[in-house]
Formats: structure tokens, C-alpha cells, sequence
């Protein structure tokens, strides 16, 4: 979907509020399920379910591709949002099994450096596909690909240690009533969680209304031709810098930090969340008046906003296990 909204807006003939809801049923579908994986996950294999999540995730995306009908097209997103709760809430629990300590910050900084960046390579691949097809949807159709050999590597190569393997602690599942109860006692996971929220739901809507917004922007400025393709095309790219630099920062200046301040993880992220707030409210003002400064804005607000992403799993993994 990323880099395509305004072409599928124009081919379901769909307002804003319809455009939004597609996001909305994702984020619910996702919100509803990653519990649900997170249960199973401690349960059975975790190999198992990431293939399932992957395999969901690219098949719903291609037939999504095809479907001519808005509610149908709808559908698909939710699925969608099924298959992304699997494997995004499980792979932090496998990383947290092979490794422990400093390194563990690495591991878990390399996976979510991978997130703003595929979420950029995703608007330059899909602007780039649909305008070499003339067809928004071969925007759908390429990135399954990649699925397909996420899917191959994670069922036939990847490691599903035991529970607490990297600390030789003989973890066992216990009811999902006792989990839910010690999760809601624990003011690490829960203000951790719901600061986190507020992150997403920042990332959610610039990554969701960010092209659309800088290409309105740029279409009040005179004699100014510009194209939706152009902007998601630059958009992805200032959002896989920012989050190429953002994560491993953030991660490396937790583990700089920390000998000096144990409490520096949270400051971390606190900063990031304070920083990026008022440059980004400022990128959406000056879109109008100059794009280029307006994208300069994004670029630190979203550097200071990636900031958050590894050290928000690693105090997760700590106050919880």
C-alpha cells in the first residue's frame, strides 16, 4: 500500500475517511491478533507460526492486488494485519533467546533498523513498480516476492531456541489469565507499552498521509509539477535514512550510556518522543512554503522518533523476563 493510497483512492473512487479506514482495519486486525500469536508462541513453534504469518502476509497481499472490489480490497488488508502480528511479535522473543546482555541490544537493533527502512523501500518500490506497469497494483505484486524468501529462510534455516536458552533459565508457560495478570502489575511493560503506542500511531499516520500530505502541499505551490510517484519515490528515501541512522543510534547510545546511567534507557527514549514532536508538527506547516526544508524536518523527526525502536523491545525483555 505504501506509495500507492492516491492511486487507490482514485480506482475505488474513495474519500479520505475510506482511505483511512483501510489503515484502521489493519491496526485493528493487527492489535486483535498479536496477543493471540504471543500466546501461541510460548506454546508451540515459533517457526511454525513466523512461516504462517510471512506465507499469510504475501498471498493476502497479491490477491489484494486483484480485487476489484472495495470491501473485498478491505478484507485483504485485514489479513494483512494478521500475518504482520505473527512474525513482528515473535522474532523479538527469538532474539531475545540466542542472546543476552549488550549483544542482545545489537541483534535487537539490527531487526528493527529493519523496519523504517523496509517501510521506505516500500514507498520506492512500489512508486517505482506502478509506474513502470502504469498499474498501481504491480506495486502489490512485487513485494510478496521477498515474502516468499522470507518464508523459505525462516522455515527451512532459521533457529527456534528454547524458552530462555541465552540465560539457562527453564522458562514454562503458565495461563493466559496469570500472564495477563502479571503484565497489568508491571509498570515497566505497561508505560513502556502504552509511550510505545503513541510512537506507532506517530509512524502509522506519517508513513499512512505523509506523501499525500507533501503532494497537496506542493500542488498549492505556483507553477510546481510535481507527481504522487515523485513524492512517495522521495518520502522512502528520507525514511530509509532516517531510519538507518535513527535505531542504531538509539541503541548505541544506550549501550554507551549505560555504565554511567542505569536509567538511561528510558531517558532515550523520552528525548526521542520530545524531539521529534515539535520538528514534526513544524515539517507539516512549511510543506506548503518549501518542500525541501519541509523534508529536512521529516528527516529529523523521524531520526529522533527511530530513536525509541530497539531500546523500547529491550526494556520489554528485561522488566518481563
Amino acid at each position: 500500500m505504501k506509495g500507492v493510497l492516491v492511486d487507490v483512492k482514485k480506482e475505488f473512487d474513495i474519500g479520505d475517511d475510506k482511505a483511512g479506514f483501510l489503515q484502521t482495519v489493519f491496526v485493528v486486525a493487527y492489535m486483535v491478533f498479536a496477543p493471540i500469536f504471543g500466546y501461541l508462541g510460548d506454546r508451540y513453534s515459533r517457526r511454525v507460526i513466523m512461516s504462517f504469518g510471512v506465507g499469510l502476509w504475501s498471498m493476502t497481499t497479491l490477491l489484494g492486488s486483484f480485487a476489484h472490489d472495495f470491501a473485498f480490497f478491505t478484507f485483504f488488508r485485514g489479513l494483512v494485519g494478521i500475518g504482520e502480528a505473527s512474525y513482528s511479535t515473535i522474532a523479538p522473543t527469538i532474539i531475545s533467546d540466542l542472546f543476552v546482555g549488550n549483544i542482545r541490544s545489537k541483534m535487537l537493533a539490527f531487526f528493527y533498523f529493519a523496519i523504517p527502512v523496509g517501510s521506505g523501500l516500500g514507498y520506492i518500490v512500489g512508486s517505482l513498480a506502478g509506474a513502470a506497469a502504469g498499474n498501481w497494483r504491480w506495486g502489490l505484486r512485487i513485494t510478496p516476492i521477498l515474502g516468499a524468501v522470507a518464508l523459505v529462510l525462516i522455515y527451512f534455516f532459521m533457529q527456534d531456541p528454547p524458552r530462555g536458552h541465552a540465560e539457562d533459565s527453564q522458562m514454562k508457560p503458565t495461563s493466559y489469565r496469570q500472564d495477563i495478570r502479571a503484565l497489568i502489575r508491571n509498570p515497566s511493560f505497561m508505560l513502556s507499552t502504552l509511550a510505545f503506542t503513541c510512537v506507532a500511531f506517530v509512524t502509522g499516520a506519517l508513513a499512512w498521509w505523509g506523501p499525500q500530505f507533501i503532494f497537496l502541499g506542493l500542488s498549492m505551490q505556483p507553477d510546481v509539477d510535481v507527481s504522487i510517484g515523485g513524492v512517495s519515490y522521495k518520502f522512502g528515501l528520507v525514511c530509509m535514512v532516517a531510519g538507518s541512522l535513527g535505531v542504531p543510534l538509539g541503541s548505541w547510545l544506550a549501550q554507551r550510556l549505560r555504565a554511567h546511567m542505569p536509567d538511561c534507557d528510558p531517558l532515550i527514549c523520552g528525548f526521542g518522543l520530545l524531539a521529534s514532536a515539535p520538528v514534526i508538527f513544524f515539517a507539516l506547516i512549511t510543506v506548503g512554503y518549501h518542500v525541501g526544508l519541509s523534508y529536512l524536518l521529516i528527516f529529523v523527526g523521524m531520526t529522533t522518533l527511530n530513536l525509541t525502536w530497539a531500546i523500547v523491545a529491550d526494556i520489554i525483555l528485561v522488566s518481563v523476563f
